[in-house]
């Protein structure tokens, strides 16, 4: 985390996961290359 602090890799998803349409463009893009298919901006929310 940007802190410091450790978060559990399933924590981290499900947060991110739940919270993206407060993600921006640029952090979605980042987890679409990591291969989360619900980050892909040009899929639209709700992949």
């Amino acid at each position: 985390m940007e802190d410091g602090s450790e978060v559990k890799l399933g924590v981290f998803l499900s947060n991110s996961k739940s919270r993206r349409t407060k993600l921006t463009a640029d952090k979605l893009a980042q987890l679409a290359n990591l291969g989360l298919q619900w980050a892909d901006p040009s899929r639209g929310h709700g992949s």
